[in-house]
Order: structure tokens, then sequence, then C-alpha cells
């Protein structure tokens, strides 16, 4: 049965492409920020677009030479600017042939939601690892490999993102917008990036920011071209880990542990509860909107099925326990050693934060409760996702095998639930083994542009715990091969 995408996300929770001295003059005003006193924070270029009047980009170039992350490549980071809100972003060029290679955006989704970019930067798949409160090593298993990488904090309150006169934003909806038209400044501006390939990829809340970003992207085009601006090149998007299935996972020996991880006592109450939970979640929450209803049947459905779990283990990693509280560390202790690099004087002198500026927020938790009130966490994008594949725009869905917030066994019903041309033909796919120099990676089935994947050996920041075969799924991803 498909099940609402939403529920179980709920649940849990430029030698640079040209650089910024070659922006295209003929679009774009470039001046210096001066709204700085500290000179060594105002090297900002400032992109504007006659299109997007309350729009604009602060963009600074952070050279090879510079101690930061990645001493291989150029980099850029800077500032959003959509009136009295500020998002901030990182943009690596690849390890490859950047003037060539595609560009992948990465949004972290957080415990429903909230979390900061840099944990995909730092901890999973960007050019470093963070291995200190003060230090970072190189990355060999970045996925600037071979693309283009950039990584936003977004809504405003997460990272080092920040808004004046209390603005805020309490749904994706809200956030699609401001995202596709920065892509769109930032595509027309960066000399070589007009027409390049752009993928857009995320994880856990992603799999709620994703489609609906990528959506707003690909029916922005038709206004860009009006505009005589050049479409944006949205060719897939890549989420990791979008939905769960805790009764399955937790009772059922799927996980390779070779027996369930719940007790027959519980398995029998979670068993009993599964029904109900199905007929309300698709009565209030899917065949029509009742928030009210929505949220008590979530709650019901949280209480039977998560919590059992959420009581005894890491529900981003079954294998494990999680370190410190959840809202904390995010059960890893490294999520607390990127704040504390990121909030030191000297890393914020390279991305050019100036010191009034607040400290980073790992996880925005009013964020979370903003968008918990709204009624976002409760919205399924399943029909955003069938709506990609109608028109031509590639899916992936992956998951590690050890994730329970966001296993592979929702994410294997989920996407055999799509509804799309092909839904027939990808549900009658049989899962196959995928390989990685003759190491079995995973399961996978895939038709059209359809393709889900698992990863074994990994949980809920599958880049992060098994980094060989996340690369690789994403380098064959992108070529446009089989796994």
């Amino acid at each position: 049965m498909r099940l609402l995408l939403s529920f179980f996300l709920a649940l849990f929770v430029l030698q640079s492409l040209g650089g910024v001295q070659n922006l295209r003059s003929s679009y774009y005003t470039q001046e210096l920020f001066d709204g700085l006193n500290d000179t060594q924070y105002a090297a900002y270029a400032t992109l504007k677009h006659e299109a997007f009047p309350h729009h604009s980009v602060r963009i600074r170039h952070i050279q090879k030479s510079t101690v930061f992350c990645d001493s291989t490549v150029d980099a850029y980071a800077g500032y959003i600017d959509i009136e009295a809100r500020h998002l901030f972003f990182y943009y690596f060029e690849s390890r490859n042939t950047p003037v060539k290679d595609d560009v992948i955006l990465w949004l972290n989704g957080g415990k429903c939601p909230g979390a900061s970019a840099t944990i995909g930067l730092f901890m999973e798949l960007g050019p470093c690892t963070i291995i200190s409160d003060n230090a970072t090593e190189y990355n060999p298993n970045s996925w600037n490999s071979n693309a283009n990488m950039l990584f936003i904090d977004q809504p405003v309150g997460v990272g080092f993102s920040y808004a004046e006169y209390g603005e805020t934003v309490a749904t994706t909806e809200e956030a699609t917008k401001d995202i596709a038209v920065f892509l769109a400044i930032f595509f027309e501006s960066m000399d070589g990036l007009k027409g390049r390939a752009l993928h857009i990829a995320g994880e856990s809340y992603g799999g709620r920011y994703v489609p609906l970003f990528a959506a707003e992207v690909y029916d922005q085009n038709r206004r860009l071209e009006q505009l005589g601006i050049t479409a944006l090149n949205i060719t897939s998007v890549l989420i990791g880990g979008t939905i769960t299935s805790y009764y399955d996972m937790q009772c059922s020996p799927f996980a390779g542990t070779g027996t369930p991880i719940q007790s027959i006592s519980v398995c029998a109450q979670m068993k009993q509860a599964l029904p109900r939970c199905q007929r309300a979640l698709r009565t209030h929450c899917e065949d029509t909107f009742d928030m009210i209803n929505c949220r008590a049947a979530l709650s019901f459905c949280d209480d039977k099925l998560a919590v059992p779990f959420q009581l005894t283990g890491n529900v981003y990693d079954i294998r494990t326990e999680c370190v410190g509280e959840v809202r904390d560390t995010l059960c890893y202790p490294e999520t607390k050693q990127i704040a504390n690099y990121l909030n030191l004087p000297s890393t914020r002198e390279i991305l050019g934060i100036h010191s009034s500026y607040p400290n980073i927020s790992l996880v925005g938790w009013a964020v979370n409760a903003a968008f918990d009130a709204s009624g976002d966490v409760l919205k399924s994008s399943t029909p955003h996702i069938e709506a990609l594949l109608e028109r031509g725009i590639r899916v992936l869905i992956f998951a590690g095998t050890y994730d329970l917030a966001c296993n592979f066994v929702g994410n294997d019903r989920m996407t055999r639930g799509l509804r799309w041309y092909g839904q027939q033909e990808f549900s009658a796919q049989p899962l196959r083994d995928w390989f990685v120099a003759g190491r079995l990676a995973g399961e996978m089935r895939s038709f059209g542009g359809l393709t889900f994947a698992t990863l074994r050996d990994a949980g809920h920041q599958a880049p992060h715990d098994n980094p060989v075969p996340a690369l690789a799924l994403v380098n064959r991803w992108l070529a446009g091969g089989a796994l």
C-alpha cells in the first residue's frame, strides 16, 4: 500500500569557472559589499538581476591557496539576500573538470526539519571531513570528485543563515522560490555555468525539500526564457532516505540481523495498530488534508510504531547507540565539532562572516517548530516526484540498510507506489545486486527515469558510513549509466 511520505518524514524527525571577476556584466552589476566596517570581511561581489529586484547574491572567492577544507580546488561562499532574509551557501569546484562537470545542490533535512547543510559538507560527502574542533582533513570520497558542489543552509535560522525584523520561513513552499531565483542568478552569472546540468540532492527531510525545489526550478524556466535568461538544465534529483515503514523494519529480519530487532509482544502491538494507522493517515492526510485529524493520526501512529525503538536505540543506525542527546548532537559527536570549527574567528574570517553575526546553528529548532506548526511536516511530496518523472527528470532514491528513521523498506514500497507512466514496468523489475570493485554494495531496481538503491553497511547518513559505494553510486548516476 502506498504510504504517506510526509508521515514517516515527520516521525523523525573560478582557475574557477571564470571566477567572480568574470561575472556576466550584461546582466549583472558588480560592487564590493561595503555594509561592514571591517575590511577583512568586505571582499564580496554583489550579483543582481533586474528581473529579480528583491534578490541579490553576495559572493566571495576562496582561492586554492587558502587553508579551508580542500586546497586542491577554488571555492566560493556568501549570502543569498532576499530583503530581510539571508541564506548562506558554499560552492566547491569539481576536482575533475570544473568547466564541464555537472552541478549538485546538496540540502540536509534534519530532525523534521532544520539541519545545516554543513553536516553533509563536513561529515558526509563534502571535500573535507571534520576531525576536531579546529581541523578538517581531505575527503578522497567527496562528491566533488566529478561534480561542482553547492551547499545551502536553509531556511533562515539554520546554519549561518539569518533574518532581520523577525522574518521567518515556515513551509517548504515558501522556501522554494528563493532557492530557484538564487540558482537562476548563480548559473547566469558564473562564467561557464549556463546550460550546465543541475542535480538537486538531499537526505531525510530533503525528501520534502528536493522534489518541491526541483519542481519550482522546472516551472521557473518558462519565466526565465520569457525574460531572455537561459533556462536551468534541471536534470535529476537524488534523495537519500525519504520514508519509513517502522513495523516491517523492526519486526522482520530485513536489516541482515537474522532476527527481528523487537520483541514478540511489541511486534504484536505494532501489527494490531498498523491497519488503523494506515486507514487514518490515508483518510486524513492523503485523500484529504485535515490538519487537526492528520496530526492526531500521526501522534497515535508515532506512539505505536516509532517510539518503541526510539526508547531503546539509535534510529539513525540500528547497529549503534545514540551519542549524546538527539537534540544536542543528532546522535553524532561530529556535529559539535563542525559547529565549533565554523565558529572559530579564523574560519569566519575566511568565509567573510562578520563578528556581529550570530554563531552557527547546526539545527534550527525554531525552524523545526515553525514547520511543525504550519503542518508542512504532514504533507506529502510524492505528487511532485511523480510530476518530475512525467516530465523527464530522473529520480534516484537511496537508503542505508541500517537506517530506521528513513529506511529502505519504506523507500522501496513508496517507489513502487509512485503513479507515473513507468509504474508497472518499474514495479515488475526484481531487486538485483549492484557491485563496486567486485564487492556487493547493495540492491537496486530501475526503469526509465526512476532508480531505487540500497547501500549496505550504512545508516541514515550513508555517505558517512560507507563512502566508497556512495560515491560510486553518484558518479554512475551522473554518467547516466546503470548501477
